[in-house]
């Protein structure tokens, strides 16, 4: 059973985050509840969803947003747009307008997170601090926005003067703010890089790919390998690779996103189904040499050292 608070953290990874959907399918499914969510990039948008209804009454409105006109034409414009975008703007391919239109229909223009059913919050990169921001009070529809703005593909937001972007690139699954939080069972909903080895590249490309992940996974292994006593973190599966699809892909469209939401579900329900035998890693001293690429669980005890003081 789970001890609360109970946190979902919906990390990063643009049309990869349809698995979020199937994910979070299994854990109502289940009968598991989120107190607070905390979601980056495409997991803001799909985690102030759910927590407008944190219930599995929410996957049908989640699905037929992925489905929507609108989501096609967040990723769907014309070479030629998006040509015409960098020539008007030099600095983005896509207009954020979509995303905007997106979140306005399902959540709402005039939505703050207040009037959210649980507590919600989001992160975005501030561009003049160098750092990150993070959202929990205010309108929801520009904080979501500026946590999904990646760089060279949509304009950075602006929020009171300060310019924005994507929130992967400073927590891509902000597992740190939910334990700051205070949770006590964390459901981490990631979109499958985690579970893709990482290897010596050979060209450029793949250096730059391989450097890519790097900045992405190392705040999230750190926190992974440093939670607190008491404090139990579930990573779902993200269901593999998708028919046809291959590992290290980018999947730059919605093609095969419903497969996604499918694996992702099955996937997940039969991890949550498992017991805590089969799926617990006690984490004594951030061990993670275990590799589980298909889900994992791992609990934050006392260090030895601690253990040996009176």
């Amino acid at each position: 059973m789970s001890t609360r608070p109970v946190a979902f953290v919906l990390g990063g990874g643009g049309v990869r985050g349809a698995v979020e959907v199937g994910q979070v399918r299994a854990l109502f499914e289940a009968g598991i509840a989120p107190d607070m969510i905390i979601g980056t990039s495409i997991g803001a948008i799909n985690g102030a969803l759910i927590a407008q209804n944190p219930s599995l009454e929410v996957i049908e409105p989640l699905t037929k947003a992925w489905g929507s006109d609108l989501a096609k034409k967040i990723y769907g414009q014309s070479f030629a747009r998006q040509v015409a975008n960098l020539i008007r703007h030099r600095n983005h391919l896509l207009s954020p307008e979509p995303l905007h239109s997106l979140l306005e229909e399902h959540l709402g223009a005039a939505t703050r997170f207040e009037d959210l059913a649980i507590p919600f919050s989001t992160v975005a990169a501030s561009v003049e601090g160098a750092c990150e921001r993070w959202f929990d009070t205010g309108p929801v529809v520009p904080a979501v926005v500026a946590s999904s703005s990646v760089p060279g593909i949509l304009p950075p937001a602006e929020i009171n003067g300060e310019h924005l972007y994507d929130g992967g690139l400073v927590s891509s699954i902000p597992l740190g703010r939910a334990i700051e939080q205070g949770a006590k069972t964390i459901y981490v909903l990631q979109v499958g890089r985690i579970e893709e080895p990482l290897v010596r590249p050979t060209n450029v490309v793949g250096s730059m790919w391989v450097s890519f992940e790097i900045a992405r996974r190392h705040r999230f292994a750190r926190d992974l390998a440093a939670l607190p006593e008491g404090v139990t973190v579930h990573v779902l599966p993200s269901g593999g690779v998708p028919p046809g699809g291959k590992r290290n892909a980018t999947m730059p469209t919605l093609v095969g996103s419903e497969g996604r939401m499918e694996q992702a579900y099955q996937r997940s329900a039969c991890f949550l189904a498992e017991s805590d035998e089969v799926n617990l890693l006690h984490n004594p001293e951030g061990d993670l040499s275990v590799e589980c690429p298909y889900g994992m669980s791992v609990r934050g005890v006392r260090t030895l050292r601690q253990q040996e003081q009176p």
